[in-house]
């Protein structure tokens, strides 16, 4: 890992060098953050989500690939926001896997799960971002 930047309570960042073990740190961090803040029950859902993003950025950019969690309140329309940033400008392109392919169904997999996603250009780069529903 880069850095870490804990800007207050609810909402941390992490930056990680665009190397295979990102994926891995970025997933286990992010458990962990979620375990802290007591929110558990979204944990796997955004481990994976995460872990499919990461691995996009590692697959299409080079440089460091920025992982940022934004919880706001719990209870009705509570949410948490993810955001994976990688160098590349580029915006992903949500594909249509076949049965034997490999790769293609991250974005997919994102859509289905996320209550909301979607990208935007950066100052360098882009972000790929969602938003899960908290329980409330």
């Amino acid at each position: 890992m880069i850095g870490v930047y804990d800007s207050d309570g609810d909402c941390v960042e992490w930056v990680f060098p665009a190397a295979p073990d990102a994926v891995r740190s970025a997933r286990s961090l992010v458990r962990g953050k979620l375990h802290g803040w007591g929110l558990d029950r979204v944990g796997d859902i955004t481990a994976l989500l995460v872990s499919e993003l990461v691995t996009n950025a590692l697959r299409h950019a080079t440089g460091p690939i920025g992982v940022r969690l934004v919880r706001r309140p719990a209870g009705p329309g509570g949410s948490l926001l993810v955001e994976v940033s990688d160098p590349l400008p580029d915006p992903p392109r949500k594909r249509v896997a076949r049965p034997g392919d490999e790769g293609g169904r991250g974005l997919q997999l994102v859509a289905s799960s996320a209550r909301r996603w979607g990208t935007r250009p950066g100052g360098t780069g882009k972000t790929v971002w969602f938003e899960l529903a908290l329980p409330e």
